[in-house]
């Protein structure tokens, strides 16, 4: 059976309306019109929906039925016609946005910049801090969020990119500490570490193959700030997690170097969480299409392949320095 959806959404106004006559005036129909294809719906359906006096008009128990679905049609069409209306409509007024301190400086600054730049009917409203804003409540329009993310019926939510993490640490501070050779090793070390929402330091749990290693390594320093952490692994303070995204620069700058490169760490991935409303607003349409470019262009992949490189070039780099530290020794 294939149901006019017209016929359908038709139906479901006959009944708002309470009558042929004012349902086929608002429609700009004829009356006989609006008769004839009710009749030929009922006629597909096999059953009456309408019974028809010349005083009332009485829905059936199966209209009734019908009109439930029917009635969801006709919004659904009136939703599509409004989401095309809106996306012609010029993005304007305040958008709010909350994000993490060290996504917004370190990666989406630029991004941002040429957004204001590009709608200037637009003003920016961004949230940096680390808690966890209700963004229904507070009115916000879009959040960054990192990670796994907590079931909420009243928001929708789209994945923007997954990044690979890293464990770091400074050459002066390998230097000063001998680089671990398996995560074991870790327990001797200074680690910077992660604060988990409940307030706790968070493991680390590295692979590699069907070998995994999990714990929470000693340290002096746990903040709730990747990019706080991954300063004090700048200064030589210890090892730290680092998105490979974020620590890219350092890296190719020899400022940054890679521990246990043999080993993986879970990957992150970063969301952008909007609330579920039936008409997204223009402006928080335009950031999330500006949010999925960024992370799905050429450039985006280029920085992957930039991170794998740099990391293969320092691990020859200290394959080689070790060779010769070995060399020295055996010629002693």
């Amino acid at each position: 059976m294939n149901l006019e959806p017209n016929d359908l959404q038709l139906f479901a106004r006959v009944v708002d309306a309470g009558s042929f006559s004012r349902a086929a005036e608002r429609l700009g129909l004829p009356k006989s019109t609006v008769s004839r294809r009710v009749a030929a719906l009922e006629a597909q359906l096999g059953e009456r929906l309408l019974l028809r006096t010349t005083r009332k008009l009485t829905v059936t128990d199966f209209g009734l039925a019908v009109f439930e679905h029917a009635h969801h049609v006709d919004e659904d069409v009136a939703a599509a016609a409004s989401l095309a209306q809106n996306r012609q409509i010029e993005p304007s007024g305040r958008l709010r946005i909350t994000m993490p301190s060290d996504m917004a400086n370190i990666v989406l600054a630029p991004l941002l910049a040429e957004f204001v730049v590009k709608y200037p009917a637009l003003t920016l409203e961004v949230d940096l801090s680390a808690r966890f804003v209700d963004l229904v409540g507070e009115n916000f329009d879009v959040a960054v969020r990192m990670g796994e993310l907590r079931d909420d019926a009243s928001l929708a939510a789209r994945r923007i990119a997954t990044f690979t993490v890293s464990l770091y640490a400074a050459p002066a501070y390998l230097a000063a500490h001998r680089a671990p050779s398996e995560p074991e090793a870790l327990m001797e070390h200074e680690a910077l570490r992660n604060l988990s929402r409940a307030g706790d330091a968070m493991p680390w749990v590295l692979t590699r193959g069907d070998a995994r290693w999990e714990g929470i390594p000693p340290g002096r320093a746990t903040a709730n700030s990747p990019e706080f952490l991954m300063r004090m692994a700048l200064a030589g303070a210890g090892i730290t997690v680092i998105v490979d995204h974020f620590a890219l620069p350092y890296l190719q700058r020899g400022e940054l170097v890679q521990v246990l490169p043999d080993w993986r760490l879970p990957s992150v991935s970063a969301w952008a969480v909007f609330p579920g409303r039936r008409l997204m607003p223009a402006r928080t349409r335009v950031l999330l299409d500006a949010l999925a470019a960024k992370f799905t262009t050429e450039e985006c992949h280029a920085v992957d392949a930039a991170v794998q490189t740099s990391k293969m070039r320092a691990r020859r780099q200290r394959e080689e320095t070790e060779r010769r530290s070995q060399r020295g020794e055996s010629h002693a």
